[in-house]
């Protein structure tokens, strides 16, 4: 469905991507990880042709995104839903009016009415039922998260692409959004890629985890594997969020890691 082959990328002396091969399964939920500064949102800038690698190839839906005209880009990002940090939300707009604005500049041929009952629909899926009217200024940050989730699923998108879908949120807050991402897949079918730095996210709503460092993808599998990798990189990276013994200070020993937030 998506799928990259040796993508270097680099920023003047700056390697980001350093021969980068990954594919993103149809219907499953992909999360990358890694510290940083790492290439994550440059690796997503790919999928949609926003950023053009320096060599390799970046197929999405049969399209070869380096060699793809304008149009053919434009037809391909209209399969994509996008999930900002901060829910990136028109705070001069009604809830029901951010969600609607892809149909607006998309969907014209949409009523005003139908606009609507699809807005009303989304709501229903994120669990606001009756926020179309509200203002946003007034919203938590979980709820700016479900507002931002339903304007990226009103237009049925293919893929959706999450940038830090927990960030600045509570612990429960942030198991009510693993929660929610869980039963979107279920309900939707939708292919889910996640960019993260929550761990216990990752492993609650991941079919399969990578993990960039040094333009490397240095680990890449279920999260049962990840917890077990022995990569000095992923043991430290994971260190943080392990609930380790009393006295324990290398994790590799364990036969089992606990993740917690």
């Amino acid at each position: 469905m998506l799928r990259l082959t040796d993508v270097h990328k680099s920023f003047g002396e700056l390697v980001v991507l350093d021969g980068i091969s990954l594919e993103f399964q149809q219907g499953l939920t992909t999360a990358i990880i890694g510290p940083s500064g790492t290439g994550k949102s440059v690796l997503l800038k790919h999928l949609v042709g926003l950023t053009h690698a320096d060599s390799g190839t970046v197929e999405c839906f049969g399209v070869d995104m380096a060699r793809a005209s304008e149009r053919e880009i434009y037809s391909v990002r209209r399969r994509f839903g996008m999930l900002f940090q901060d829910g990136a939300l028109f705070d001069s707009m009604s809830v029901g009016e951010n969600i609607a604005f892809p149909l607006v500049h998309h969907e014209k041929e949409l009523s005003a009415a139908q606009r609507m009952e699809r807005v009303e629909q989304v709501l229903e899926e994120v669990e606001l039922p009756g926020f179309s009217t509200r203002d946003t200024t007034a919203l938590s940050g979980g709820q700016r998260k479900r507002v931002g989730l339903a304007r990226a699923i009103i237009h049925r998108p293919e893929v959706v692409l999450f940038d830090e879908p927990n960030s600045g949120l509570d612990p429960m807050t942030s198991d009510a959004i693993d929660a929610l991402i869980l039963r979107m897949k279920e309900r939707l079918g939708v292919t889910f890629i996640v960019i993260s730095h929550d761990i216990v996210g990752v492993m609650n709503v991941a079919d399969q985890v990578g993990m960039l460092h040094g333009g490397h993808l240095i680990a890449y599998g279920p999260p049962s594997e990840l917890v077990h990798n022995p990569h000095p990189m992923v043991r430290r990276f994971l260190g943080r969020n392990l609930a380790l013994p009393k006295g324990t200070d290398d994790p590799t020993t364990l036969p089992s890691l606990k993740l917690h937030r």
